[in-house]
């Protein structure tokens, strides 16, 4: 491995020391500064600054807790005074109806209208069948108690006072008839319709007396509904549904409101804090969290009885609890000898954790295990002639597929097989990069956001199932539950469905863990490809896929590395590259390289990079809410989806961009939230996308946050060069040996192997 012609390799470093503290691992900092309006000169319009804020998340979690890119700081101003931040990572942003004065709406709008729609058809549809996914059948202790208390409350046989000394609350939802175990509803519309200006002045004038900032009151107005100050005024802890807001903010807000009324133990507050824990574990990819996890998070508040907590949360129906019968788990001892006068016993496996969950990502678990099980029952058994791929999609509903780069042209070529059989069929990607890396294979496939929105694909028949026989989702392992649950509950009956992707990579930025869960649930095929991934890059990307961190040929400069000392250095020696030696040595213009580092935060992260790129690449006083024409950027139109393009002009209604030969519009009070700098990304925004040219910086407080993964996905998103701005020293090794990423919570195995139970042969 080499260095670009005209870069001289300073020695390499010494080791680094160990770090005091962790440093974060991608997830998003609170908004730093008030937005600035996107008209030219034009004053404030986000929320306002957060003080003190930092991009440590105390969230408990499993994937940064995801390597999540998502996250709440944890420090900022405790007083009624304290602002609130509202900024989320590009591609997770957590999406909460907002008010606008842009009465036109958006593609984003609309293509969230149109899984709006669709989830209620899914809705529908899993009414329509013959019950629920068995669930939470065989609890005990404290299980049974929190599932009896939901059973309880919700059938109005019992009041949530029964389980806590308390005053009784309002009933938050009439008690449905019949309701099973698991009651869930619809997540809350991202756009919904404007309040009325009525309920909007009534919001700022509560969020003045509790010394909050007004300008959040268009979307409180927006979560909470027209009842928004009566509500507020009553539960001032439901600030905490405004995204951004933090525990220590809404506990300020409530002091100033209620005075000596409330307190740590004020159940409103727990059940709030319980609801908010969950939903920051959900940005950072669990669907559920384990009981003593939560019962630890909510100590962390400062709550001196997490057990009572959670009760009044299970008992308010805000939280729901489920203990997954483990399938397969208990099996009798083989043995040979004759019985003995003392029969011995069988070991006995650990009983499942109990979970607790909200119901949005309940449902989506759900719907998914029934869904995808459909699709195996379904599907009529025949034989295709062709790979082995080819051959395994026609006996059975249900295929994964595993490969690399390469491997992604095999779904694509059983897709073309199909339909010279005669069959509906269609591939559709993550994103629309990954549709043009299959060039001309890739002229008829669709991104699986542009499917489910109806902008293209197939049409739909009076049940709202796509009119396919065949479809193959390659990019499988970026897809979260919520989008999954969709797609899957779209296909018809018989229809086959083969899931393809890369395991090695980073997982979905949204909650949920789909390809993995369904790989390790065994309930179908796998088929793995054989066809590695070509030249240097490949065989480099490859090692790292099972732990070696191997010196490959490099012979046109495919890999180099570029030694730093520190942070600083890093920046400089990354704009270096970027602007002046990839394109002189490699020929790839700056516009078509992209910087992948660790984490927004740092000296050396996403935001202290995009700075020095900008400065360097498209200097400008960024007066459109720090944006200027030229700029590239990184957006997320919806949750889980961040698309790159580069800044066309801005007017009134927003910031006008150029994304993927598309022209879009970002409303300009979306500009703060959904929109970054986008010449350096993080791992998880790039996951999907690949480019001529990558430079992957590791600056030496970043070791904390690499794992195999991590390095696996950076690596990959090279197609002809990869240059690595190297100050972590032996961690790199390390990590891509030892560097496994934590696990994510999810419940999706266990439905699935309950559904399917009997094991694939």
């Amino acid at each position: 491995m080499t260095e670009p012609a005209g870069e001289t390799a300073p020695e390499a470093p010494e080791a680094v020391a160990p770090l005091d503290e962790p440093t974060e691992e991608e997830v998003a900092e609170p908004v730093a500064e008030p937005a600035e309006d996107v008209r030219e000169g034009g004053g404030s319009t986000g929320p306002a600054a957060e003080p003190g804020g930092t991009d440590e998340s105390d969230t408990p979690d499993a994937e940064a807790g995801t390597d999540a890119e998502t996250g709440t700081g944890a420090g900022a101003g405790t007083g009624a005074g304290a602002g609130t931040g509202a900024e989320t990572e590009t591609g997770t942003e957590t999406e909460t109806a907002q008010a606008s004065d842009t009465p036109e709406v958006s593609d984003a709008q609309a293509e969230l209208a149109a899984q709006r729609e669709l989830r209620a058809r899914i809705e529908a549809r899993k009414a329509e069948k013959e019950g629920p996914v068995a669930s939470g059948a065989k609890l005990s202790g404290t299980a049974a108690d929190l599932l009896a208390a939901v059973r309880a409350v919700e059938g109005g046989s019992a009041s949530g006072s029964a389980f806590y000394e308390a005053p009784e609350p309002a009933p938050r939802r009439p008690a449905p008839e019949a309701a099973p175990a698991m009651t869930v509803r619809p997540p809350a519309p991202s756009a919904a319709p404007l309040p009325a200006p009525g309920t909007t002045a009534a919001v700022r004038e509560v969020l003045a007396r509790g010394g909050a900032p007004e300008n959040l009151a268009g979307q409180v107005a927006a979560v909470l509904g027209e009842g928004a100050a009566g509500a507020l005024g009553e539960d001032p802890w439901q600030l905490l549904a405004v995204p951004g807001v933090r525990p220590e903010q809404a506990d300020g807000f409530a002091r100033a409101l209620l005075g000596a009324a409330c307190g740590p133990e004020d159940p409103r507050r727990t059940v709030a804090l319980t609801v908010w824990l969950l939903e920051q574990a959900a940005l950072q990819g669990h669907t559920a969290l384990e009981l003593q996890a939560l019962r630890a998070a909510l100590a962390r508040h400062s709550v001196a009885d997490p057990d009572k907590a959670v009760e009044v949360a299970v008992s308010e129906g805000a939280v729901l609890v489920f203990q997954e019968e483990q399938v397969g788990a208990a099996e009798e001892p083989d043995t040979d000898e004759e019985e003995s006068a003392e029969p011995t016993e069988a070991a006995e496996e650990p009983p499942a954790p109990v979970l607790l969950g909200l119901d949005r990502y309940a449902l989506a678990e759900e719907s998914l295990a029934d869904g995808l099980a459909r699709i195996v029952r379904t599907a009529t058994a025949d034989t295709w002639e062709g790979a082995e791929l080819d051959r395994a999609a026609g006996e059975h509903g249900l295929v994964l597929h595993t490969g690399g780069e390469a491997a992604r042209a095999e779904p694509v070529a059983l897709v073309a097989a199909a339909r010279e059989r005669g069959l509906r069929a269609l591939v559709a990607v993550h994103s629309e990069d990954g549709r043009r890396a299959l060039g001309a294979a890739g002229a008829d496939a669709v991104t699986v956001a542009a499917l489910l929105s109806g902008a293209a694909g197939p049409g739909r028949d009076e049940e709202g199932a796509f009119a396919l026989d065949v479809l193959a989702v390659l990019d499988t392992p970026q897809l979260d539950v919520e989008t999954a649950a969709m797609l899957v509950e779209s296909l018809p009956d018989g229809c086959r469905l083969v899931l393809s992707g890369d395991p090695g990579v980073l997982g979905a930025p949204g909650a949920g863990r789909v390809f993995t869960d369904v790989l390790a649930a065994r309930v179908c095929p796998r088929i793995a490809s054989r066809v590695p991934d070509p030249g240097p890059l490949g065989e480099l990307v490859s090692g790292i896929g099972v732990g070696e961190l191997n010196q490959v040929e490099a012979p046109g400069k495919e890999v180099v590395i570029v030694p730093v000392r520190d942070a600083g250095e890093a920046v400089h020696r990354t704009v270096q590259l970027v602007a002046d030696s990839v394109p002189r040595a490699i020929g790839v213009p700056s516009e078509q390289t992209q910087v992948v580092t660790v984490g927004h935060g740092g000296s050396a992260g996403t935001r202290a990079l995009n700075a020095a790129l900008k400065q360097r690449l498209n200097p400008g006083p960024g007066r459109f809410g720090g944006y200027d024409p030229g700029d590239r950027v990184a957006y997320a139109p919806v949750p889980g989806r961040t698309v790159t393009g580069t800044v066309v002009s801005a007017d009134a209604e927003g910031l006008r961009l150029r994304c993927g030969g598309e022209d879009v519009l970002v409303p300009k009070d979306r500009v703060e939230s959904a929109l970054r700098h986008g010449w350096a990304l993080t791992a998880h925004q790039a996951a999907g996308t690949r480019w001529p040219a990558v430079v992957a910086v590791l600056p030496g407080d970043a070791a904390a946050g690499l794992s195999r993964a991590w390095v696996y996905t950076a690596f990959g998103r090279a197609e002809r060069h990869l240059s690595v701005v190297h100050g972590v020293d032996q961690a790199l090794p390390r990590a891509v040996a030892e560097g496994i990423a934590p696990e994510r919570t999810t419940r999706l195995r266990p439905l699935l192997e309950g559904l399917l139970a009997t094991p694939e042969e």
